[in-house]
């Protein structure tokens, strides 16, 4: 666990392992288009090709991380569950940063982005790792203030996971499910300006109202598109008749659902989601993850012979 602390030092950006069970160990890494070396870059792709080779069976993807583009990865965060008996990989998390303005001030958004498992690896526990640790971490970083999260989909599964892990969650049948203009503002500048990083193509139409995405399948994501019978269901019917009732499986609809990771879904998760026996390696990957931002700034500050960006050593 040690380990998490020591890789996050040197660098800006998070690069942090934690073992989360006997059997496998997790790897997030934030932007590595932006510092990792070409070789290491390369293998890291490789590690998602060959789980979403596993997943998809047939097909291919050609959008997000998988288009080959150095500067997708540059604003991606890749959380990558590792077999420990073999260094197999055999899950991943691939979310996006986007940039847009919020109150007129610029803002990161975190998309959720594209989870696949090994087929043969499934139902082992790992969902509170993919869906919900990197958002975690980055809520630490954001030292506890709210991070606004989207998250787009046409399986029932997967809209009332978000429904029921994040807070101000809009669109979706569960209680509290309120469009504020927030969500409108934030919708509208994902729809035009990062549509390329979930796959829909320019043709696709949006509603406002229902904040559904139609004809979504035509712009590097077509071979996730599935019909309704084989979308994963949640165990709550609610979620399954939402999606049966707003989308049309046959067109290729999604829903763009907005919502938020704040302190009250940051507590659901450790409470919930995260398994009692991985409690004391997230906190050491948490703690590694708030160092630099709360940590780090004193000790450079500290130091009167250099500057350390905008920081200016106290030399009088």
């Amino acid at each position: 666990m040690l380990k998490a602390v020591l890789q996050l030092l040197p660098g800006r950006f998070m690069d942090v392992r934690m073992r989360v069970s006997d059997g496998y160990e997790t790897r997030v890494v934030e932007r590595p288009g932006r510092w990792m070396k070409a070789a290491d870059l390369e293998q890291l792709s490789s590690d998602l090709r060959l789980v979403a080779s596993k997943a998809l069976k047939a097909g291919s993807l050609t959008y997000g991380v998988f288009s080959g583009d150095r500067s997708r990865l540059e604003h991606s965060i890749i959380t990558i569950v590792y077999r420990r008996s073999d260094g197999r990989p055999i899950a991943f998390n691939a979310l996006a940063l986007m940039e847009v303005t919020l109150a007129g001030k610029p803002y990161e958004v975190l998309h959720l982005g594209l989870v696949m498992v090994d087929p043969d690896e499934r139902s082992r526990g790992l969902s509170w790792i993919l869906y919900g640790l990197t958002c975690f971490l980055m809520f630490l970083r954001n030292q506890l203030r709210p991070i606004w999260i989207s998250n787009v989909t046409q399986v029932p599964a997967v809209v009332g996971m978000v429904a029921e892990a994040f807070t101000n969650v809009f669109p979706g049948p569960h209680a509290g499910a309120r469009r504020s203009l927030t969500h409108v503002l934030l919708a509208r500048q994902i729809m035009a300006r990062h549509r390329h990083v979930f796959g829909v193509g320019p043709e696709a139409g949006f509603d406002e109202e229902r904040f559904v995405i139609t004809n979504a399948y035509t712009g590097g994501s077509d071979d996730l598109k599935k019909s309704f019978d084989e979308a994963a269901k949640h165990r709550d019917e609610a979620f399954n008749e939402f999606c049966r009732k707003e989308l049309d499986y046959g067109r290729g609809d999604d829903v763009l659902q907005i919502s938020q990771m704040n302190f009250q879904a940051a507590r659901t998760y450790l409470a919930d989601a995260v398994p009692r026996g991985s409690l004391a390696a997230l906190a050491v990957a948490g703690a590694a993850a708030t160092l630099q931002r709360l940590v780090l700034p004193v000790v450079h500050w500290a130091d009167s012979s250099r500057q350390w960006n905008v920081l200016r050593p106290w030399t009088r």
